[in-house]
């Protein structure tokens, strides 16, 4: 029997490593250079300031989301009377709910956080929560909004009670003015948040409870958008460039002969001026004179991927952020835009709902003065089908009432009130003719319809 050996197993590193070419683990390459320090820009009120003001990509980033969610507006489901909830609309226009949200959503992703201060006549007591019981019609007088940087500090008390939304958020506001000659407390109950990217805890409390800036996360993309599209303007300049072969121009410039000099240079600047003024060049016989073109080939392409990733960073389409699609690349943006929308209908479940629960009790209260049980808010959807999309859709749910009457199982009232809800397409069968068939079979119409029925 021949003996066995026995393998003892070796540790290893699993790495990859090439110290030829200075790749890998141990190796000093450009990649293991990269840093990501912590830098908070949502705190430089004066950088991201001047970013929006100057800046019409970051306006876009800005207000482009929060126009597309409150562009379609939410609608009340509830069983009280049209009249009132006209009423509730006028209230609406009134106090400029739609666009008082819009400042506030705008604010809050431009500085990282905003606020917006509810206004009830007879509740003038900031400091005190708000006693929806005493808010009597007519008391609503809207909202003032205010950015991080408006003098609004939140306290360091949290709300502790888990049944409030605000769980775990300050308890109190407190407000200055610019003058710094008064301050109020407000409570939470009466604040509404506004706050642009989500952080995690540690990072809320370094923000005092705010969020971080939407310009923050897309910084390094606008400045190398900005860059390369300065880069490529200051290349316009250069796209064509004349030279000229001078005999002695080195011995010319290095004699020192300053009357000789500022000849060569006042014929220079004659040369010029005469080319740029006439479209001719002036030189002398035999001197050699040469033009060079920069081709731009490949720029565009270049600046279509910074395109892309400034759209990719704000989660924006290309076709909403920029007003165009990227050159050559043959696309509208309709599934883009599909799925941006699905984004918005996200956002506006996620932010904008909690938002309008806080506020639209107050108004229902403001307005009718009771709230009522079955209050609902309703977002439409962002993605409006086409005229073919729904003519589709229509004929399908037709077909299928046509072929349940004819089944006999509905009657002719039902099927006509089944046809009324489809949109579009059976608007003008009234609700005295669905009530007319009431009881009517399919079977029961054609034998009445057929001489021949009962005979065999």
């Amino acid at each position: 029997m021949g003996s066995r050996t026995r393998k003892h197993k070796r540790k290893t590193l699993d790495a990859f490593s090439n110290p030829a070419a200075r790749l890998g683990f141990g190796t000093f390459d450009l990649t293991q250079g990269t840093d990501y320090p912590l830098t908070r820009m949502s705190q430089n009120y004066q950088l991201l300031t001047s970013m929006y003001r100057d800046n019409w990509i970051v306006q876009n980033i800005v207000s482009i989301i929060p126009t597309d969610m409150v562009r379609k507006w939410f609608e009340l489901s509830t069983t009280v009377d049209q009249n009132y909830l006209n009423e509730f609309t006028r209230l609406e226009r009134k106090t400029q709910i739609k666009k008082k949200l819009l400042d506030g959503l705008c604010w809050g992703r431009l500085y990282g956080g905003a606020v917006g201060l509810i206004l009830i006549k007879g509740q003038e007591d900031l400091s005190k929560p708000l006693d929806m019981d005493a808010v009597m019609p007519g008391s609503f007088l809207g909202l003032r909004i205010l950015d991080r940087w408006s003098g609004v500090f939140p306290q360091g008390d949290l709300v502790t009670d888990p049944e409030d939304p605000d769980f775990g958020l300050p308890d109190y506001y407190t407000i200055r003015d610019v003058r710094d000659t008064f301050e109020i407390n407000v409570h939470h109950s009466r604040v509404i948040r506004f706050i642009g990217r989500e952080l995690p805890w540690l990072e809320q409390v370094a923000e005092l409870y705010w969020g971080e800036s939407e310009i923050e996360a897309i910084y390094n993309e606008i400045v190398r958008r900005d860059n390369v599209a300065a880069n490529i303007t200051a290349l316009t300049y250069k796209a064509q460039i004349e030279y000229r072969e001078v005999e002695g121009l080195d011995q010319l410039l290095g004699i020192g002969n300053t009357e000789m000099q500022r000849r060569f240079w006042n014929q220079m600047q004659a040369m010029s001026i005469v080319r740029s003024s006439q479209g001719i060049s002036l030189i002398n016989k035999g001197d050699s004179v040469h033009n060079e073109s920069y081709t731009f080939a490949g720029l565009g392409d270049v600046y279509d991927r910074i395109m892309m990733d400034v759209a990719g960073a704000a989660r924006t389409p290309v076709t909403k952020l920029f007003g165009r699609s990227p050159a050559g690349m043959n696309s509208t943006g309709e599934s883009d835009l599909a799925n941006y929308y699905d984004y918005i209908d996200g956002l506006r479940e996620t932010s904008l709902r909690a938002i309008l629960d806080k506020l639209v009790p107050i108004m229902a209260l403001s307005c009718w003065g009771k709230l009522p049980d079955d209050l609902e808010i309703i977002f439409p959807s962002m993605q409006s089908p086409d005229e073919k999309a729904v003519a589709e859709t229509g004929a399908i749910k037709a077909n299928t009432v046509i072929a349940a009457y004819q089944n006999d199982l509905i009657d002719k009232e039902t099927a006509d009130k089944e046809l009324i809800d489809i949109e579009g397409m059976f608007d003008k069968i009234t609700d005295e003719q669905a009530e007319e068939g009431r009881g009517v079979t399919y079977s029961g119409t054609r034998m009445m319809n057929d001489p021949m029925a009962g005979i065999v």
